[in-house]
């Protein structure tokens, strides 16, 4: 549909359904959820795909009890740690990389062909895990991880440029949003089709999302446009609302020569790059080793570990929302963004810190377990209004490469966290060493939240 100048004359009176950013944010939510359906489903997936059975165990320490003890393969839990950690190392691979590119070539194509090499490689994990090994399986997960790399900075990038600063804590909470949507869907969906899906179960989930994930790549690249000066669907009054909005105060400038070491001297850079890193390992320790912890310790089945495995995330995906919703609404009645930011990060890593603690003391009862770990990432959900848009505050030009380097870092820390959790637990997989996991994440979650509510700032610096 072409829009006219007399249709609409304020961007006010634009219908919210027929604004072009809220379809840009919803596309964007829908790629940031594949993206995390493709992260996510290989951590249940595995628990089907190892033969538990014989799985060596010298100190005879609770073993997995559930509904598929005879998986195809014979992997330690320290190898599963590394199987789920294969993906990162492509993953952090290409991020600065992007940062720098999206400047000069913009972010659209990197981000959907990022996302349709992703999506195919997902067709070989089956083959390459049945024909090639773990080594093979490791490769396929790299080749996934380079692909998915760019979906984080092409976001923030493509935000920066759609979203005017007071609609930002909602529009970003609702794209990384996505990431607990992606994870609400594959983790549920996962335990079913890993029991009644075809070519032996487990392989079925990469296949059903390798096609949607598919999809939704061609979709991308074909309706949602750079940026809206180039979108053709769109109202003149939209248009120059969102761009005397983000650049009023500081005029578009592409040649602008990028402030690296000024990037590196800032304190406020810093204080989201800890944030970032203890959030990322905190949330990788969850996200990829929930799962076996539900299976090895809580006895849950696989069907039902899924879905129960998924609840933390439906939290989490809810309260981004409406900590987004309170925290613009701060932001417009007066309340500085540096204090917003500092408050909303605040709740979102310091409540899962002290529920992460608590956890492996409530082993002997699953619904309590279950509430705890809901009751954490729920508050988590805070931080997409604190460190996680906090780089389109510091720069609207640099915010893709902000995002870049400090997502580049983060993810470097967390895919440390399925390797360390997998030695800690390796040899005795008791509550006694997975508290000691979690108490690792709780640490780390305290003291970065500690050094972001010191020394962040809202206020511009490039």
């Amino acid at each position: 549909m072409e829009y006219t100048k007399e249709k609409y004359s304020e961007d006010k009176d634009i219908p919210t359904c027929a604004r072009r950013r809220v379809f840009v944010t919803i596309m964007l939510f829908l790629g940031m959820a594949n993206a995390y359906v493709m992260r996510t489903n290989m951590s249940v997936a595995i628990v089907a795909m190892v033969d538990h059975t014989s799985i060596r165990d010298d100190q005879n320490s609770t073993r997995y009890v559930g509904d598929n003890l005879h998986g195809e393969f014979n992997w330690s839990y320290k190898l599963q740690g590394y199987i789920l950690a294969s993906f990162f190392y492509g993953y952090v691979l290409t991020q600065i990389p992007f940062g720098f590119l999206i400047k000069n070539y913009g972010s659209k194509h990197f981000l959907g062909w990022g996302m349709m090499i992703n999506s195919l490689a997902a067709f070989l994990v089956p083959i390459s895990a049945r024909k090639g090994g773990y080594m093979a399986l490791c490769v396929v997960r790299f080749i996934q991880g380079l692909g998915e790399g760019p979906i984080v900075p092409c976001s923030h990038a493509m935000l920066a440029h759609w979203i005017p600063p007071d609609e930002r804590s909602r529009s970003g909470a609702a794209v990384y949003a996505g990431a607990q949507f992606g994870t609400i869907v594959s983790m549920p969906l996962s335990g079913l089709l890993a029991v009644h899906g075809f070519d032996g179960g487990w392989p079925s989930i990469f296949y059903v999302f390798g096609i949607v994930s598919t999809l939704w790549s061609v979709l991308f690249l074909w309706l949602v446009p750079e940026d809206p000066s180039v979108a053709k669907t769109i109202s003149e009054a939209e248009r120059k609302y969102i761009i005397e909005a983000i650049w009023s105060t500081q005029p578009a400038n592409n040649t602008a020569k990028t402030p690296i070491c000024s990037i590196f001297k800032s304190v406020p850079f810093w204080a989201i790059m800890i944030a970032h890193s203890g959030q990322n390992y905190g949330y990788e320790t969850l996200m990829t080793e929930l799962p076996t912890y539900m299976a090895m310790v809580m006895k849950v089945k696989l069907k039902a570990n899924g879905f129960l495995s998924s609840l933390p995330y439906l939290a989490m995906w809810i309260m981004a929302i409406v900590f987004s919703v309170i925290a613009d609404r701060l932001i417009r009645h007066n309340m500085s963004i540096t204090l917003a930011r500092k408050i909303m990060n605040s709740l979102g890593q310091y409540g899962p810190a002290v529920t992460l603690l608590a956890v492996g003391y409530c082993y002997q009862s699953l619904i309590l377990t279950v509430a705890l770990f809901t009751i954490g990432m729920g508050l988590n959900g805070a931080i997409y209004s604190g460190f996680k848009i906090n780089h389109l505050d510091l720069s609207p030009t640099f915010a893709g490469l902000l995002m870049a380097m400090t997502n580049c870092c983060a993810n470097l820390i967390g895919l440390t966290a399925p390797m360390v959790a997998g030695h800690v637990i390796n040899q005795d997989p008791s509550i006694v060493n997975w508290r000691i996991v979690f108490l690792i994440s709780s640490a780390i979650y305290v003291t970065c939240a500690t050094f972001y509510l010191i020394f962040a700032s809202g206020k511009r610096q490039w």
